[in-house]
């Protein structure tokens, strides 16, 4: 299989990548690194890209930014900051993806712990991944082809210790977990579905 990672070589692209890489045909893709670059906060970047893969049977995206900070501080602008890159950034690689994507393929997207279970300084980050698991819902029915579309919502990963303090309480989820989660929403039959590895 042809498969695009957007995000690969970030904290849990690395480790979804390695997995995929034995057996699959890996385009790595990101904003600063990979085969192919692209900004996930334009448009106009992501057609390009699209138009330099070509037709690809799977897309994982393990990307987008969002504004960590507290409410009584946040602005416009800085709720934008998700919006606009991991909200729009992903959902944006499935409405041009869709046009270049094999029948039966499929896109898996990443939402996280934050849409059920808030933590301090993280509303932004809440609202977008509960907006991501929305869309994904939505489309999954929509999607022509058979092309199957699920987001993976994952806890704190244990190669994320700078997070921790954030999230007293949680039991870090390990990368082996994760990773398998990505491999299972790619690979797999699921579609509309927010598979969750709390």
């Amino acid at each position: 299989m042809k498969i695009i990672i957007v995000g690969a070589t970030g904290t849990l692209g690395k480790h979804v990548t390695n997995a995929l890489a034995k057996e699959h045909e890996v385009i790595k893709a990101g904003s600063k690194s990979g085969d192919i670059t692209l900004d996930i906060t334009s448009p106009a970047s992501i057609e390009s890209f699209f138009k330099q893969t070509g037709v690809f049977d799977a897309l994982i995206s393990i990307t987008g930014k969002g504004h960590f900070g507290p409410l009584a501080t946040m602005t416009d602008a800085d709720f934008r900051i998700g919006i606009d890159s991991k909200l729009m950034g992903q959902i944006n690689l499935v409405l041009i993806g869709q046009h270049y994507i094999n029948p039966k393929g499929s896109f898996t997207l990443t939402s996280g712990i934050l849409s059920e279970d808030p933590i301090v300084l993280g509303a932004n980050l809440s609202a977008v991944n509960g907006a991501i698991e929305a869309f994904v819902r939505a489309a999954a029915i929509e999607l022509n082809n058979n092309v199957r579309i699920n987001a993976i919502s994952p806890g704190v990963v244990e190669d994320s210790p700078g997070f921790f303090p954030y999230f007293q309480g949680h039991i870090p989820v390990t990368m082996e977990r994760v990773t398998q989660a990505y491999i299972k929403s790619a690979l797999g039959a699921l579609t509309g579905q927010v598979i969750k590895v709390f």
